[in-house]
């Protein structure tokens, strides 16, 4: 899968739950950029788990600022976790539509280059990092995500 044909998936998604260890797309990807803004407006719902590093915190100020979130909104958004020594190995996931069966799809590319290279996973991996996704926000966080 490619780079255009991801955005392309994010644009159709009614809801996405990204893990990312920097938010690099969300922040420094100009396409992405455009496709979260108009997303956003759309009410499409976004949540991620991010590690609480310095590079996050700061972008997440460049969100908060980029897409003119409240600070309500971004509690609500986000769910920030310990670094960890892992952190610079793990590329970013995204959830497309993770609570609809049919179309929950998960996808992973680099965490901070904007190479054309992402990784499809199939529908048992996506349900399952659906699932685990969905486990981990509701232990920090207590709802559903």
């Amino acid at each position: 899968m490619t780079l255009k044909q991801l955005i392309k998936l994010e644009d159709k998604a009614k809801v996405v739950w990204v893990v990312s260890p920097t938010l690099h797309y969300d922040v420094e990807n100009k396409d992405f950029n455009e496709l979260v803004s108009v997303n956003r407006g759309e009410k499409t719902k976004y949540r991620y788990i991010v590690p609480a590093s310095r590079t996050v915190i700061k972008n997440m100020g460049i969100y908060k600022k980029m897409y003119q979130v409240s600070d309500e909104e971004m509690a609500i958004n986000f769910l920030l976790l310990p670094e960890s020594e892992f952190n610079p190995f793990i590329t970013e996931v995204a959830i497309y539509d993770p609570e609809l069966k049919s179309k929950c799809t998960a996808c992973s590319a680099p965490a901070i280059e904007d190479s054309n290279d992402v990784i499809k996973f199939n529908k048992d991996t996506s349900a399952t990092m659906a699932k685990n996704f969905k486990a981990l926000w509701k232990k920090y966080k207590r709802i559903n995500p």
